[in-house]
């Protein structure tokens, strides 16, 4: 893999300046001029004239442009020392790294923040964190601030969506150093972290087939190119096709909205409540339900409550993640996702990317199945 687009057009110009083609005093090509000579964006130029002015080659001057700095006077015919003063200005520089997130909770977001968070501590680099609300367009602004900002890198949990955010293409195309964390894009070369959400939703399925349950319904938030989600549906109809039992329309329940961000809002949940209630009256032989989301599991349970009715004694919940309470025990069988492992594994693939290698597109992070 080639370096990133923006650090390509970095040496372009610093062979230029160590060459004497670019004496001091002269002007470098413009933001606008480099994107049409290299055929990016002017985000990648952008990024690359702000690295050149941070190791002190250029000087950057508001409404003129970009023009060569005056070297000391002991370096101007010396490319090898001149190569030492970038090597030193480089290590002065401080990886910085984007951090963005639709938002987070105790029950899925805060482990894998942490952990984010921390590793980044260790390895001596700062982060800028910002939250998305789960909003296409908030996540595009986000984007756009953070490259002019000067980050050095991101590292997405992408929003839910129809379309892919044009944002992220434009990231992916440049090369920008991107990875993505709990989801992937299909078709889309970018690298990215999660766990196998096919696998662990058939595990799922299986426990509650085992168990004797026939007629399931898996429960979601709507799944269109959202390749967590969708992951998650082929999981659960490969735990029946495998066992040649068939599957109906009605088993797919994927119109709730009891998610991140805000899953707790009254309104929220009062419209999945009216759901769930009418799905179960619709479909009395139902007796189990998969969960693609702990907080749509913890609104089922209450509405079967509400019902006079038991879990697990009437109806049989499992789910993907849980509520770490010391104090109390689980009360779904659930998939564990390995947040912590996720968020330091997304800090190592940013790593790897500038380093200018080729870290595998999608890296998987085993999880465990919680009876």
């Amino acid at each position: 893999m080639q370096a990133p687009l923006y650090e390509q057009i970095y040496e372009y110009i610093f062979k230029q300046i160590t060459t004497g083609e670019l004496k001091a005093g002269e002007r470098v090509s413009s933001e606008k001029e480099l994107a049409i000579q290299f055929n990016v964006s002017r985000i990648t130029t952008k990024k690359a004239l702000e690295s050149l002015a941070q190791a002190g080659l250029i000087t950057r001057m508001r409404g003129r442009g970009s023009f060569v700095s005056e070297i000391d006077h002991s370096l101007k015919n010396s490319t090898e020392s001149m190569e030492k003063k970038i090597m030193i200005e480089t290590a002065r520089h401080t990886r910085i790294i984007g951090l963005l997130l639709p938002d987070i909770s105790e029950t899925y977001g805060f482990r894998l923040f942490r952990s984010i968070e921390e590793k980044t501590s260790a390895l001596g680099y700062h982060i800028i964190v910002k939250f998305t609300n789960d909003k296409q367009e908030e996540e595009e602004k986000v984007i756009q601030s953070l490259i002019r900002s000067g980050v050095d890198g991101l590292i997405v949990f992408p929003v839910h969506g129809k379309h892919y955010s044009t944002e992220l293409l434009r990231l992916v195309i440049d090369g920008f150093p991107l990875v993505l964390v709990d989801r992937y894009m299909r078709g889309i070369p970018a690298c990215s972290v999660h766990t196998n959400n096919e696998k662990a939703c058939e595990e799922l399925t299986d426990y509650l087939l085992d168990k004797g349950h026939r007629e399931i319904a898996l429960l979601s938030t709507p799944t269109e190119n959202t390749t967590t989600l969708e992951d998650r549906l082929n999981g659960f109809s490969n735990a029946f096709i495998k066992r040649g039992l068939g599957l109906n329309p009605y088993h797919f329940v994927t119109n709730l909205f009891s998610t991140l961000p805000k899953s707790f809002e009254s309104h929220n949940i009062k419209v999945d409540q009216k759901l769930l209630r009418s799905y179960i009256h619709s479909h009395p032989t139902t007796t189990a339900f998969v969960a693609c989301e702990y907080n749509i599991a913890r609104v089922l349970k209450r509405e079967i409550e509400l019902m006079g009715k038991r879990v697990p004694e009437d109806y049989e919940i499992v789910c993907f993640d849980f509520l770490n309470d010391n104090f109390d025990s689980p009360h779904f069988v659930h998939v564990r996702q390995n947040e912590e492992d996720m968020g330091s594994r997304a800090v190592e693939l940013l790593n790897v990317l500038w380093k200018g290698e080729t870290p595998p597109l999608q890296n998987i992070i085993d999880y465990d199945l919680m009876i």
